[in-house]
């Protein structure tokens, strides 16, 4: 990628660090100013007063009034991770302060978001009092129920807004369109960063009514592990006070305080200082698997879990369901590529819809057809009763606007999302012209212009210079995830040795080169494509490839293997 020159140059030696780190830097945007808070980013800095979003301020006082008056309080979250940090966050708050909250967490079938159902549930209980939790921001018929029947509620989330918001006490949301957007990076908080700022404000209000005279002060940062797993998992850009939070909250998850995330670590086999991957990868997907094939609450009661033997129940339910939606996905998954590599679609859409689909994997299918055919992708689950979809897209398509435009013209019962994510319902008969709506507006958004994916690089480095010391370096841009993607390096004019399968379709090799030099090399699930096939059956040629340099800590060896994502092959 491009970059400025004398700007890399500046950065590096400002920051102490290696020109190359500088130029990744300085290719990404940031500025001599910007880039020592971008190495070392912290919360005293990039936190503003939470008083800055509207109604802020009017939720901290009436929350922190019930606390006071030991008043009854439910939440309502969702099902996926963000969900369950969220409502958890709020909880462990809520508990420490001396209220056990009565918490709902809906399953599938019950939709997204508060239900009539839930305050039914709650008014049963006596509960008149509820907050909920990433949802809550269009849900205009729920709340209007909700409050006829004597509720006061707070919306505590950050999916898109509409001109219009739901009839609530209050509403806490950094992409409400009447903010004053002068923190712009806050609306690209997770909902539970927008839970944790609520929980600083409603503690300074407790503090300035004297309530700690007489109760013990919570430590507000012990819960930024919860805060760095639901940012990280909803896809967020790492950058500004969400790469604040991650980078905090993994040393906080690094001292295994929290039991739930601890017992869910060994269970994954996880020994060595988490990173945001292990938090995407590998306990995001076991969390988010309960409200996709399981029971939905169990995420919030593990994350809340105080003992190690229940903790052990959870995270092996946990762990059932997360090999059950493998098995479910892979099934959802080759289903709707035949559906839709068996005809040409006039759209430039992915747009595939089946009847006995579960509902709960329909995101995780779309989301891999986006990168199978680099197109936005839109997966329906046909119920009895309604449609239930999820969709995923590209840079050049924000699903949030396409989801509320749909919904404004009535084709939509109900739907939300972000920029890239989104979930919907639907009427069966309105399948067509969903997908005629979707077809044109995002053919009128790309064009004429084709979509093709583009590899884009940070630079290029010789082999013998892929060293642990690099990879130790690299470790500096950390975390990385949306926003700020590990680095793409590109090693030039190499040949593949010693090619072999291992595990499930990985092709492991030696990269090599004729000045010297040799790295181990993966192509992780690629023995059946493309660049697997090249690998593995090359003659002696010449590639450049192109992927990612990372430390190899396995059996505590210290060492580094490139994780090849494409190869190119050079005509000698």
């Amino acid at each position: 990628m491009p970059y400025d020159e004398r700007q890399a140059e500046v950065i590096s030696q400002n920051c102490h660090i290696p020109l190359l780190l500088a130029s990744i830097m300085s290719a990404r945007g940031l500025s001599a100013d910007s880039a020592e808070a971008y190495i070392v980013p912290k919360l005293q800095n990039l936190m503003p007063n939470p008083s800055v979003l509207k109604d802020m301020d009017k939720a901290a006082i009436k929350i922190a009034e019930a606390i006071i008056a030991g008043k009854k309080i439910g939440i309502i979250g969702d099902y996926d991770v963000d969900g369950a940090t969220s409502s958890s966050v709020l909880r462990l708050f809520l508990e420490s302060v001396g209220i056990q909250p009565d918490i709902h967490i809906p399953e599938r079938d019950e939709g997204y978001g508060p239900s009539t159902m839930a305050f039914d549930n709650f008014k049963k209980q006596g509960i008149d009092f509820v907050i909920t939790t990433d949802c809550g921001t269009t849900a205009f018929d729920v709340f209007d129920y909700a409050k006829a029947q004597g509720f006061d509620v707070i919306v505590l989330d950050h999916h898109e807004a509409e001109v219009r918001l739901p009839d609530v006490y209050a509403l806490v949301n950094p992409k409400r369109l009447d903010e004053e957007n002068d923190y712009p990076y806050l609306k690209y908080m997770a909902a539970v960063g927008v839970v944790f700022l609520t929980i600083v404000a409603i503690n300074r209000e407790l503090r300035s009514r004297d309530f700690y005279k007489e109760h013990q002060e919570p430590q507000l940062m012990k819960w930024l592990d919860l805060v760095a797993l639901g940012t990280v998992c909803d896809v967020v850009p790492l950058i500004g006070l969400n790469r604040a939070f991650v980078r905090q909250g993994l040393k906080v998850m690094a001292q295994r305080q929290n039991i739930g995330i601890k017992v869910l670590a060994d269970k994954a086999g996880l020994t060595e200082s988490p990173t945001a991957f292990h938090l995407g990868y590998i306990l995001g997907p076991r969390i988010n698997a309960c409200g996709r094939v399981g029971e939905a609450s169990l995420g919030n009661k593990l994350l809340c879990c105080q003992n190690t033997e229940e903790a052990e129940k959870l995270a092996t339910k946990l762990d059932e369901f997360n090999s059950q939606r493998k098995e479910i996905e892979n099934y959802v998954l080759e289903e709707a590529i035949t559906i839709l590599d068996s005809k040409d679609s006039e759209y430039p859409i992915a747009f595939a819809a089946g009847k006995n689909w579960h509902q709960g994997v329909v995101g995780i299918v779309a989301g891999k057809l986006k990168e199978r055919y680099n197109l936005p992708s839109f997966v329906m689950s046909i119920e009895e009763d309604e449609v239930k979809g999820s969709a995923r897209s590209i840079p050049q398509i924000d699903l949030g606007a396409l989801i509320i435009s749909a919904k404004e013209k009535g084709i939509l019962t109900k739907g939300g999302g972000h920029t890239m994510a989104a979930g919907y319902s639907l009427q069966e008969d309105k399948i067509e012209e969903f997908r005629v709506f979707v077809g044109e507006y995002v053919k009128q958004r790309l064009g004429e212009e084709a979509i093709v994916p583009v590899l884009e690089y940070d630079c290029a480095v010789d082999l013998r210079a892929a060293t642990v010391e690099l990879a130790e370096q690299m470790e500096m841009l950390e975390p990385y995830g949306a926003g700020n993607p590990e680095p793409k390096l590109i090693i030039k004019n190499v040949r593949f040795k010693k090619a072999g399968i291992v595990g499930s379709g990985h092709v492991r090799c030696f990269l090599s080169s004729d000045s010297g030099g040799s790295l181990k090399a993966m192509a992780f699930r690629a023995s059946d494509n493309e660049l697997g096939q090249a690998i593995l059956n090359n003659h002696n040629e010449v590639f450049d490839v192109l992927g990612t340099l990372r430390l190899d800590n396995w059996l505590g060896r210290n060492s580094v293997q490139f994780i090849i994502d494409d190869a190119k092959r050079i005509t000698q």
